[in-house]
């Protein structure tokens, strides 16, 4: 069982060279943007009231997800991420400022409560190890002041998948009942699904939540 999330063997496997490895197999190409777009569209538009004016997202990557928001909101974006490379490259693009990128993970968000008015993973929960989901799901429920938005793989089930010849490094579950679960406060506005068949994304679930 992990002790602590900030020495677990998966923050250590994303700061490494297979960390490294990902960053350089992501693409910002246009048909990539395109899919992220008409994922994101339908998500913004379940939002109530207010169009959020920050948004976070854990886990960033070279910033696909931001890279689409861009296109659907005027919203101050923020990134955290534990992979130097990438940071570089969300700096060098432009995609998020240099201010607003962080060092860090899930479990340790280096941000104020209620910091940012909506908070979401893409990707990012499956590669948690269940014993550290909850405090990763604490901090992301704590910098949110009003939604988040979770994009993972789903299985009725917690599910162990291997990922790329390694073991303890993807876990799928339904992670929309994980939120629920955990968080009173949390409703939900809509779900939906993404068929990698039509969208050349993976196959992903999204929830949208609102602290009420």
């Amino acid at each position: 069982m992990t002790t602590d999330p900030g020495k677990s063997e998966q923050l250590r496997f994303w700061r490494g060279d297979f960390g490294n490895e990902y960053t350089d197999r992501n693409t910002n190409s246009a048909r990539e943007l395109r899919a992220r777009v008409a994922l994101w569209a339908p998500i913004m538009a379940r939002l109530e009231g207010a169009m959020p004016e920050s948004i976070l997202e854990v886990g960033a990557n070279i910033g696909n997800n931001l890279r689409a928001l861009r296109q659907l909101s005027d919203a101050e974006f923020f990134a955290i991420e534990p992979n130097e490379k990438a940071r570089g490259v969300l700096v060098d693009d432009g995609v998020v400022p240099r201010a607003n990128v962080r060092d860090g993970f899930a479990a340790a968000i280096n941000l104020d409560d209620g910091a940012v008015d909506l908070a979401f993973t893409s990707g990012v929960l499956i590669h948690i190890h269940p014993d550290d989901l909850l405090a990763s799901c604490s901090e992301i429920h704590r910098v949110a002041r009003r939604y988040v938005v979770c994009i993972e793989y789903f299985s009725d089930k917690v599910e162990e998948i291997t990922y790329r010849g390694h073991s303890e490094r993807l876990f799928k579950r339904d992670f929309g009942s994980f939120w629920m679960d955990s968080f009173p406060d949390l409703a939900v506005l809509d779900y939906g699904f993404a068929w990698k068949r039509t969208t050349g994304l993976d196959n992903l679930t999204w929830w949208l939540m609102e602290k009420r």
